[in-house]
């Protein structure tokens, strides 16, 4: 049966995403943190002040998610087995973001065969923490492709592996714990020890997703674009490169699936950081490769579900 609600949560995912008109989960973590996060800077001060404050926050907060999730479950369930079952479905759907993902990334490609840059700066801001009022177009594309080949793996395929794992408990602790990261986990003032367990819980429920990610990547790249040789290659000789222990993974997998080469220098606020490079630029950095990372996503998403699927053969 649990296989059936994965199934069912993810069919939901792909025909609605994430409709803004509707409450959701992640939102209201966003904004307990930001409560959270103005209280700490506002009344305390200190590293170990910090420190403690955002271990608390880090622990607290996926605890929180996660049993009252399981709560909302049981008084469901209590009602009737089938709207225990509805709801399961409905709570586990929140946790992914496939379809909102698709959807972001193809808002920048549409904007830039329109031939409007701006809008496509404008599109892309809502999808990365970089600046992007000055980005030339293969600096979109780039930052674009990164994004999804992320988030495939912090927004659909652990997310995903999660709900199998332990249902909509164990999935929307992992959307708190990813939510913290997104939010507070910076390594700059004033966040660097007050997030710093935030990161840490992230790097730590994300280093097996990740690799999974690169390989179900790898696997889309076979399937899709028939570029399994290159994806391979890139994944092995450069996933590790990236300055996050996680992120290089999708990264150099989706770079090898799409012939190009990511990383090179991002702006934060100002501020130039140099990402190792990944993959190799066989192809030039076009728009046209926006919409084929989408493609490679939804097979490499498609690739996780089925192995889940049959691991839970006994619904």
């Amino acid at each position: 049966m649990t296989g059936l609600k994965v199934l069912a949560a993810c069919g939901l995912d792909a025909v609605f995403g994430d409709p803004r008109y509707l409450p959701h989960p992640v939102r209201v973590m966003g904004l307990a943190i930001g409560w959270y996060e103005r209280m700490v800077l506002k009344y305390l001060s200190g590293t170990v002040s910090h420190l403690v404050a955002g271990v608390i926050l880090a622990m607290g907060l996926p605890v929180l998610c996660f049993f009252g999730t399981q709560w909302i479950i049981g008084q469901a369930q209590d009602i009737n087995v089938y709207v225990g079952h509805a709801v399961w479905i409905l709570l586990g759907y929140t946790a992914l973001a496939a379809r909102d993902l698709a959807d972001h990334a193809m808002r920048v490609y549409r904007a830039l065969e329109s031939g409007s840059l701006v809008e496509a700066r404008q599109a892309v801001s809502l999808i990365v923490g970089r600046d992007t009022a000055t980005l030339s177009e293969p600096e979109v594309v780039r930052a674009t492709i990164e994004t999804v080949a992320e988030s495939s793996s912090d927004g659909v395929i652990a997310p995903l592996l999660y709900l199998a794992l332990g249902g909509p408990p164990l999935a929307l602790a992992y959307k708190a714990v990813n939510t913290l990261d997104s939010m507070i986990g910076h390594r700059t003032a004033p966040y660097r020890h007050f997030g710093w367990a935030s990161a840490r819980l992230d790097d730590l429920m994300n280093w097996v997703p990740a690799r999974l990610s690169g390989l179900c990547i790898v696997l889309a790249a076979g399937i899709r674009l028939g570029t399994l040789n290159s994806a391979w290659k890139a994944f092995l000789r450069d996933g590790r490169k990236h300055l996050s222990p996680n992120s290089g993974w999708p990264e150099a997998a989706m770079a090898g699936a799409l012939q190009v080469q990511v990383g090179g220098l991002n702006i934060y606020t100002g501020t130039p950081v140099e990402r190792p490079k990944l993959g190799d630029p066989i192809k030039a950095l076009h728009p046209s490769l926006i919409p084929m990372a989408v493609q490679v996503m939804a097979v490499a998403s498609g690739v996780m579900l089925v192995i889940l699927l049959l691991m839970m053969w006994e619904w």
